[in-house]
Formats: C-alpha cells, structure tokens, sequence
C-alpha cells in the first residue's frame, strides 16, 4: 500500500534531533557595508574621472545629421594654463605658432608615425585633445545658399600651445625627440617638444622666472633718473651726410 504523503513528512520530522553543541564564536567580526571605508591612494591623479563613452578620440559618438558651427579655438584672456604642461606622461608635444582646426586624418598619421617608429619599444602614448568637430562642406562650383553641406570629416580645435600627444615609458629621450620630430612633420604648423616640469604657458608668455601675479599688476612707470642717455657710435659719428661732396 502506497504511504500517505503527510505521514511520511511528519515521521522525517520526529526523526531530527537538535544537538546542543556550543556555539562557535565568530572569527571574523561582522562589520557592515556602510562601516567599511575603502583605502585610497593620496595625492594621486587617477587617468581619467569621467565615465567611457562610445567611439574614440578620432571619431566620437555624435550624430553626423547635426549641423555643427566652425567656431574658434580657446585662447586664454584670463591667465589660465590649461593644457599647457605635460600632466600624465613623462615627454610632450606643443603646437606653438598659431590656433588652428586640425583634421581626424592628421592627427592620426601622426599617430601612426609615433607607432612605426617606436615599434617594439614599450611605452603608452596619451592623447589630450578630441576630435569632436564635425566640418561639413558643399561640393565645388556651387553657388550661395542652399544650405551648409554635407558631412566630411572630424576635426579637433587646437589652441596655442596646447599640449597634443603625451608619452611615458622605457624609452630613451633622444628616441622620443625624434618620433615627436617626424610626427610634427605630418602635422599642420610648428611644434616643439617638452618635458615634463616645463614652466606653464598663458597665451605666449612663458612663465619662466616670472609668476601669473607679476602678469596680472599694471605697468610700473620707470623714473626718469634711473635712466641713461645711450652714447652715439662711431659709425654715426664719423658718417657725413650725403648731400656734401
């Protein structure tokens, strides 16, 4: 005969037996999430803050469909010098002529340029500015009107002396002078290259023995007495005028 089910399950239930062993003390002590604080480094600068978005930094994420304005590049009128030093990496390379739209492409054959020459070398190159410029244009022989164009490429707006690329690692100095050297070759405009702990740069002042509060104070009048009269040449004083014979 088949046994009733509840029978069965009230039978298990006689059958366990509770022991009254002591208690084990806990070895690790509880401590609850919000109690539990965690060790961060101090006076570190972590890469990046923000949160990772779609693309890259030649193509951003953004809908080609929007017309974008031409804009002007940043220039610093209030002494700030934001991009201007070498942050993350341990060499730089700075565009020091003039403010300019620079295109996707360019930036990345330089790219590429840096990677053929470091080939096999290790290191990590940082890159400092985002091609987040949509340039749209009309075809040639058009007239005026009929609206902006039609997409064509990314561009990032470069200020003066803005830091573009940033490397770091097991390299010699010489080595990276000449990657930076033939990747500002592939580049529009004059480049240099900079260390890290260079002086900062607002606008085209070098602050080098000079300090961003010695920029801010108006002109100080020099006195008349601390002045002195500049002697002639000889050639000025021997020179005789023209119109004598």
């Amino acid at each position: 005969m088949r046994p009733n089910g509840p029978s069965c399950l009230i039978d298990a239930l006689r059958s366990l037996r509770i022991s009254h062993s002591p208690i084990r003390p806990s070895i690790i002590p509880y401590t609850s999430i919000a109690s539990r604080q965690v060790q961060c480094p101090q006076n570190v600068r972590f890469f990046s803050a923000t949160a990772s978005m779609a693309g890259n930094w030649l193509e951003p994420s953004l809908n080609r469909k929007k017309k974008m304005m031409k804009g002007r590049a940043r220039v610093a009128t209030g002494g700030s010098t934001k991009g201007t030093t070498v942050v993350w990496g341990d060499y730089g390379l700075r565009m020091i002529d003039h403010h300019r739209r620079i295109s996707a492409q360019h930036l990345k054959i330089a790219e590429d340029t840096i990677k053929q020459r470091l080939r096999g070398q290790k290191y990590r190159l940082y890159k400092r500015v985002c091609c987040n410029v949509g340039v749209f244009i009309s075809g040639n022989e058009m007239r005026m009107g009929k609206g902006k164009g039609s997409f064509d490429h990314w561009a990032a707006r470069v200020a003066v002396n803005q830091i573009v690329l940033e490397l770091r690692g097991m390299i010699h100095e010489q080595v990276v002078r000449d990657a930076f050297r033939l990747a500002g070759n592939k580049l529009p405009g004059q480049w240099e290259f900079v260390k890290k702990g260079a002086p900062p740069i607002v606008g085209i002042t070098r602050l080098d023995g000079i300090t961003l509060e010695d920029l801010k104070r108006p002109r100080q009048k020099v006195p008349g007495e601390s002045l002195e009269p500049i002697p002639p040449s000889d050639s000025e004083t021997q020179r005789t005028p023209l119109d004598l014979p």
